[in-house]
């Protein structure tokens, strides 16, 4: 996601900075760079002329041209109309649990509403919300069938009526979330291939009969420009709440999220980051803009290791650190929390510095972390707290166990050892005088 564009973004602005002073000329030959990476990035052409003209008046003006650091101006006000551009205005999809909350979830087949219904279950569950998913999509092959399996992993019940009509699934789902004390009730409604009346008036009844608190229309973030067509007829018809955005994980060139809120006046709400039910993201303006312009997004960043790591847990392996007692099983603890994290270069793209060009010199092979925790899993317990005892044919019994070779047993033994050394020396007074010296 924004790869293209972050990287030619943070090329225009590695010039800016080299520049002491910047003439008008300068700034606009940046502007014209700035207008061609988002065009290519797919963003509506009309946002992008807007865009560049409102970030050209503030450079042209003494905001920037009297500044003692004129590159980082710039960066500035590029970021300052980036979050202004996705802005959600405040708005927040309030579910309590003492009440029902009923939402509609509408768009084209393929969009990935169905997966959508489920991680947004599944996200409001871990905030103490029961959520029900009703299957109102009775045209699809299988659609039914794969609301009923997502509901099943997570345990969240699946309402579906065999009448095959949308009114009376959509009654009893009523019913049974009243019965249930159910706080959220979540609508997966059926797609198309393309608008079509039938459709949009089998769902404007639909709307009718439940009165949703929400409707959020659910586009597929790959489609670009497409996406943001779509949404805009589809709100002219529905008038819904926000947006959820899937597949921004992909290669997705970014023109949806830049472009769905200024077309459509409507909040991107929700972002699906990968394929997992738990890889659902609360939409923010600014951390977005910050990820696009490789600034990173820490704040994301220590909400995903939050809701991850285990506060005792993490007090107790500090306590270890400290020791020096960090032995195998910790590090295999640690390495499937970060798993659970999501993908790594998703991870490392939050990290402030990892710049674009960075992250595609390097890469990261989401395998490697397989095999390291196969290895460490053929190891006895004993071998685990005590990786000293393994002598040769030790090694050789595992990396057999493992479906790994020895010199791979040997080299995550190396880094293990050398991690055990830089931890010890973290956690050695005299190095954090050292730091405290330096002012850090």
């Amino acid at each position: 996601m924004f790869n293209d564009l972050s990287e030619k973004l943070q090329g225009v602005f590695k010039k800016l900075k080299r520049q002491g002073m910047l003439s008008e000329q300068n700034i606009k030959d940046s502007m014209r760079e700035i207008r061609m990476a988002l065009l290519e990035a797919d963003v509506n052409y009309k946002i992008v002329k807007n865009f560049i003209k409102a970030v050209e008046e503030r450079c042209l003006g003494q905001e920037v041209m009297i500044s003692l650091t004129p590159g980082q101006q710039v960066v500035k006000i590029v970021n300052e109309q980036l979050v202004s551009l996705m802005d959600t205005g405040g708005f927040n999809m309030d579910v309590f649990d003492n009440k029902l909350t009923t939402v509609m979830l509408v768009g084209l087949q393929g969009s990935g509403k169905t997966t959508a219904c489920a991680k947004l279950a599944n996200y409001y569950r871990k905030k103490k919300i029961r959520p029900m998913m009703v299957a109102c999509d009775i045209y699809r092959p299988a659609a039914v069938h794969q609301l009923q399996v997502l509901g099943k992993q997570i345990n969240i019940p699946v309402i579906y009526d065999d009448s095959n009509e949308v009114t009376k699934i959509a009654a009893k789902a009523l019913k049974e979330a009243q019965r249930d004390m159910t706080n959220l009730l979540l609508f997966d409604t059926a797609g198309r291939l393309h608008i079509d009346e039938n459709m949009m008036q089998e769902i404007y009844d639909l709307k009718k009969q439940i009165k949703p608190d929400y409707i959020l229309f659910v586009a597929d973030s790959m489609t670009g420009q497409d996406a943001v067509t779509v949404a805009k007829q589809f709100n002219e018809k529905m008038d819904f709440s926000g947006v959820i955005l899937t597949k921004l994980d992909g290669d997705a060139r970014g023109g949806a999220a830049l472009s769905i809120k200024a077309v459509t006046g409507k909040p991107v709400v929700f972002v699906g980051m990968g394929e997992k039910v738990s890889d659902l993201e609360l939409f923010h303006a600014d951390r977005m803009a910050s990820r696009i312009l490789g600034m990173g997004d820490v704040l994301s960043l220590i909400e995903k290791a939050e809701e991850t790591f285990d506060e005792k847990e993490a007090e107790k392996l500090a306590a270890k650190m400290k020791k020096n007692q960090f032995d195998l099983n910790d590090f295999l603890s640690q390495l499937q929390q970060i798993k659970k994290m999501g993908p790594l270069d998703s991870i490392i793209k939050m990290i402030p510095g990892m710049n674009t060009k960075m992250l595609k010199d390097t890469k990261i092979d989401e395998k490697q972390l397989a095999h390291i925790e196969a290895i460490i899993k053929s190891m006895t317990n004993r071998e685990r707290a005590k990786p000293q005892v393994l002598n040769g044919s030790r090694r050789k019994r595992i990396a057999l166990g493992a479906g790994r070779t020895v010199q791979e047993v040997n080299k995550l033994l190396r880094n293990f050892e050398d991690m055990k050394k830089m931890m010890k020396k973290m956690t050695n007074p005299k190095f954090a005088k050292q730091f405290k010296g330096l002012g850090m």
